[in-house]
């Protein structure tokens, strides 16, 4: 069972739903995200080895209504009106594809889209970077570990999907979701 337990694709989504109940507004987030039909299961954060990162489009051809899911999942969500919350999953595919990869994921308030997911792809690409023993001051910018990473040849892509929202006025909730699906076939 082991190896057909490895994930050979998978795909970043993100969603926001709005209602005046919480798991409502979570609901609405997963279909907007076209994931609400299927079964969850959330998982932690490994990018398989040799698996490929496809558009979402086209993973969500893989799915069928009910189906149990893997999952990295990112989720935030708030009632006070105008607050600003986000949700993300950052990934660091290696350059030897035999390896593996990690995918992280951050939820914050106060953090706009380009921060929360600039601060998600950094998680990813540290904890990838640690196992390669790539050496790296975790003090520099990510602009100066991104270089570092480049000149390594270790890591060969980091990237990120984000999910941000500004809670409903009105004091609905307001919930942010960012999701790494996994994908057997």
């Amino acid at each position: 069972m082991g190896k057909s337990m490895v994930p050979k694709r998978l795909f970043f989504t993100k969603g926001v739903g709005k209602h005046k109940e919480r798991l409502t507004s979570f609901e609405l987030a997963l279909r907007d995200a076209g994931i609400a039909a299927q079964n969850l299961v959330r998982v932690s954060s490994i990018f398989p080895p040799q698996a490929k990162l496809v558009p979402r489009k086209d993973g969500l051809k893989y799915l069928s209504p009910g189906e149990v899911v893997f999952a990295v999942v990112a989720e935030n969500s708030t009632r006070e009106p105008h607050r600003l919350v986000a949700s993300s999953i950052g990934v660091a595919i290696p350059s030897d594809r035999n390896t593996y990869g990690y995918l992280s994921e951050h939820h914050s308030f106060g953090e706009t889209e380009e921060q929360a997911g600039e601060y998600a792809e950094e998680l990813a690409a540290e904890m990838l970077a640690t196992t390669l023993d790539v050496d790296f001051d975790p003090d520099k910018s990510w602009d100066e570990k991104k270089e570092i990473y480049r000149i390594s040849n270790k890591i060969v892509r980091t990237a990120n999907v984000t999910q941000s929202a500004i809670g409903d006025k009105r004091g609905l909730w307001t919930t942010t979701i960012a999701a790494a699906i996994l994908i057997f076939e």
